[in-house]
């Protein structure tokens, strides 16, 4: 692994991860800018504007930039997360200078037509519609919600049917050029590459660029709460959560660690409770969201109605018990191992050390290494795991529930029964 960086005018940062034992190179761009540098009424811009930057640009049109990548066999795509939007490629080694290119354009001289602006909001209010229709996307949307009410965390990132329909191009043009700055930006690389010339050509393709004029997004304050959306559906879906932490809190580590063992794959308490003992659900799992200043920690199950409350007993019941009684040390050895291997496993992919080494930049001003990852993990002890579940729920839960969920039992009580 040979990871170069620099930073260029305007406090652009450039990295690149060469490996020269592959034939391609994945490339693209990290912009620190997401759902939750909106406000209400401009909610679900960063992700139609990761669209738009796909029809058209001052030298090529939607057809250009499709088939220019795809004439090479590559793969060009982007997405948006509450906190980055990533427009990224992957191509052999010999067009990485394409893809530089179209990038670079995509992402700096987008037009913005406003005929394809009407026809892409559409395709976006289809999106909405397919996700509304989509149980287990809307109780985790109502979860945020619920964890993040009233402020950016708690709002989808796919925007509303209001708030993207009234969208203008205006709307977008004042977006990326107060969020779209060099310094919030990385342009990162990682394949069969020349370390020199991909920062040379990457200095080319952003030269010119202005500094951020937007302020930080609003800190993330966690209230919790409960919501219930009563519909005839075959499954009851509940999200049960807590607050969690961000990435550079000291439980960072300890709290993957503690989600891995309770809900992290088939030999987690949850599955082997849930599903290969009580027979409860088919899909039971925990998850542990960060963000730069805070996060969410969450467990999901879809069951029947005459299960429901029975589901949640048994759910809180194990999380309490490692919160009172430690997790053994094969759950310990077990859980560290996945996680490590996770990290290991990735570094095969250039797409996932592209991401990897962005990311890095972006949370931490720094890139890791692996073995101090490993370090961190290794690390963890199972008084660390105990000592997270309790903090846990120190923090007032947050409960969403979708389908026959009628009979499903209060929020007082559901806090009785996580003894909170």
């Amino acid at each position: 692994m040979t990871i170069e960086e620099t930073v260029l005018s305007g406090d652009l940062r450039v990295v690149s991860d060469r490996m020269d034992s592959v034939e391609s190179v994945s490339i693209g761009i990290w912009v620190n800018a997401g759902a939750r540098n909106e406000d209400a009424s401009n909610n679900g811009v960063s992700h139609l504007l990761e669209h738009m930057a796909f029809k058209g640009t001052d030298r090529r049109s939607s057809l250009d930039i499709a088939t220019e990548i795809e004439n090479v066999g590559g793969h060009l795509n982007a997405y948006t997360s509450r906190e980055t939007t990533v427009y990224y490629a992957t191509v052999l080694k010999e067009n990485i200078n394409l893809a530089l290119d179209v990038i670079s354009d995509i992402v700096l001289h987008s037009i913005f037509d406003n005929d394809e602006l009407d026809r892409e909001r559409g395709v976006v209010l289809q999106e909405i519609s397919q996700a509304n229709d989509t149980p287990d996307d809307i109780v985790f949307d109502l979860f945020q919600e619920t964890a993040y009410p009233d402020q950016p965390l708690g709002r989808p990132i796919l925007g509303t049917e209001d708030s993207v329909g009234s969208m203008s191009r205006e709307t977008l043009v004042d977006y990326i050029n107060r969020q779209y700055g060099s310094d919030k930006m990385v342009v990162a690389a990682a394949g069969n590459l020349d370390p020199e010339d991909f920062e040379r050509r990457a200095e080319d393709a952003f030269k010119g660029m202005s500094i951020s004029t937007a302020p930080p997004p609003a800190a993330g304050n966690y209230r919790g709460g409960d919501v219930r959306d009563t519909r005839d559906l075959e499954q009851a879906h509940l999200v049960m959560g807590f607050e969690g932490v961000g990435f550079n809190d000291r439980d960072y580590y300890p709290l993957a660690v503690l989600s891995t063992a309770l809900g992290g794959g088939m030999s987690s308490r949850l599955f082997q409770e849930i599903r290969e003992k009580r027979g409860l659900a088919y899909s039971v799992y925990s998850f542990s969201s960060a963000f730069n200043d805070g996060g969410l920690f969450g467990l999901y199950a879809g069951t029947g109605e005459e299960q429901l409350n029975e589901l949640v007993t048994a759910v809180s019941g194990e999380l309490l018990r490692i919160a009172e009684q430690q997790i053994t040390e094969d759950e310990l050895t077990r859980s560290r191992a996945q996680i490590k291997a996770g990290v290991l496993m990735s570094l095969e992919s250039t797409s996932s050390r592209a991401e990897r080494i962005a990311r890095h930049l972006m949370v931490y001003g720094r890139i890791m290494p692996v073995n101090e990852m490993s370090q961190h993990i290794d690390a963890v002890s199972a008084d660390d795991v105990r000592r997270v579940a309790g903090r846990l729920l120190q923090s007032p839960p947050t409960i969403a529930a979708l389908g026959p969920v009628g009979g499903l039992a209060d929020y007082t009580s559901l806090q009785a029964a996580l003894g909170v």
